[in-house]
Parts: structure tokens; sequence; C-alpha cells
């Protein structure tokens, strides 16, 4: 089956997330937003989500296509794909633990998101920087200390000693907490500096995640997009404490 990711160009975005779990498992998928074929690129993505006669439209991107099935959100995404790329445990209980961590990955990737944007999408940045710097230093004050510190925590109490979040080989969570760093040390450097030394295993994870084979081809390569100013992690150094 080759699986059909919309997501918008130009940002790695929330489509990353899942862009990582398919490039690990080396598996065929077309970038729909990224494709230069015909009927594809950015009014693929916003036809789909106009189609009047579409039963169960997604609300907006990444979404994921695979046959005859739409699977809308980033968890809900990574969840469906987890068992098919083998990037989760066999037994349900460990399943539910690796998305319970990626749910939390996505609430981490949604206050990192509304530093820069407290009040609004819709307004630019210029236009709530006060607020902005505000949001900024309670993130970095309060809650980049403890998202770190949680996930420090489930690293070392995997009953198994692995140096993967969940069993002893890495999920679809373990990719997703080496997004989360990699965006962090790039939209705050200064503060990343500063805490990583509190959390060494999560730190040592996202390297490890960066050295495998499949992921450094892909980061490597022209498909993977650099953090920019228009996406969700993005590097204001006013906002940097």
């Amino acid at each position: 089956m080759r699986y059909e990711l919309y997501y918008w160009p130009g940002i790695p975005g929330r489509g990353e997330f899942i862009r990582l779990a398919l490039e690990e498992a080396g598996v065929d998928y077309l970038d729909i937003g990224r494709s230069p074929a015909p009927g594809h690129g950015v009014p693929a993505i916003s036809t789909y989500l106009d189609d009047p006669e579409a039963s169960q439209p997604p609300f907006a991107p990444p979404f994921l296509k695979a046959g005859d099935i739409v699977v809308s959100h980033v968890a809900n995404i990574l969840q469906f794909l987890g068992p098919r790329l083998g990037l989760v445990p066999e037994d349900e209980c460990r399943r539910f633990w690796v998305q319970g961590l990626q749910l939390t990955l996505c609430d981490w990737l949604g206050e990192a998101h509304d530093v820069h944007h407290p009040l609004g999408a819709s307004l630019y940045y210029e236009e709530q920087k006060d607020e902005a710097k505000r949001r900024a230093d309670v993130f970095l004050g309060e809650r980049l200390s403890k998202f770190l510190g949680y996930f420090e925590q489930v690293l070392s109490r995997n009953p198994e000693g692995s140096d993967w979040l969940v069993g002893t080989s890495p999920t679809y969570a373990d990719l997703s907490l080496f997004q989360m760093v990699a965006g962090l040390r790039y939209a705050f450097p200064r503060a990343m500096q500063r805490l990583e030394p509190t959390a060494p295993a999560v730190s040592a994870l996202a390297d490890r995640v960066a050295a495998r084979p499949n992921i450094a081809a892909y980061r490597a390569s022209k498909r993977c997009q650099p953090f920019n100013e228009q996406g969700i992690f993005r590097h204001y150094p006013e906002l940097d404490g």
C-alpha cells in the first residue's frame, strides 16, 4: 500500500511527526502537498478539505490516506500506522501507553506553538509580541522543564531497562520525542542548553534517533524541510530566555 500524506508544504510542522514514522519504516509514501504532479500540491489539499461530498472530511491537515481509509490528527494517524509499520509493541496495554505518551507530546507541541502565537494564529507575531514574551517566560520558566522531566522519568522507569520509552525498540513516540527536542533546540537554543543537562536520557534518545540510518538519510535529503519562522517551532531571540 502506498500511503498519501496531506500537509502544507514549506514547513515541517505537524506533518513531520508522520513523515518520521514513514521514513523510519522505509515504506513508500507520497507527500501530496509537496508533489509537483498534476492534481497534487496545495490545491489538492484544499480541494479535499472543501469537498462537499466527503462524508468524513478532516478539519485540517495533517491527514493520511491509506486506500479507502482517511485518518486525521497526528496522534490518531500514528496510532493507525504504529502496528502497520512495526512502531508499537505487540501487546495492547503497552500500545495504549505509547499512545498516551504521544498525546502528551501533542500537548507539549501545542504549548510550544502558543509561545509565539498566544492570542491566536490569525494574528501576526508582531501583533502579539508583548503577550508572546509573557508566554515565553512561563513556558521556559515552568512548562519546558516539567515536560523534559516527565519524559526523563518515563525513560528511567522502563521496566525492561531499555533506552527507549516503551519496550526494547523505538516506537512512534520515540520519534516524536526526537522531533520535539530538535524543534526546541532550534526555537530556544539558550533555554535548551540550560535545561537539557537536567534530562540527559531525553537528550541521548533524541541523538540516538537522529543517528538511525533511515532517519539520518531522510534528514540529509531534500525531502526534509528545515525549521523556519513560518512553522510551529520558531526562533525569535527575544523569546529565548
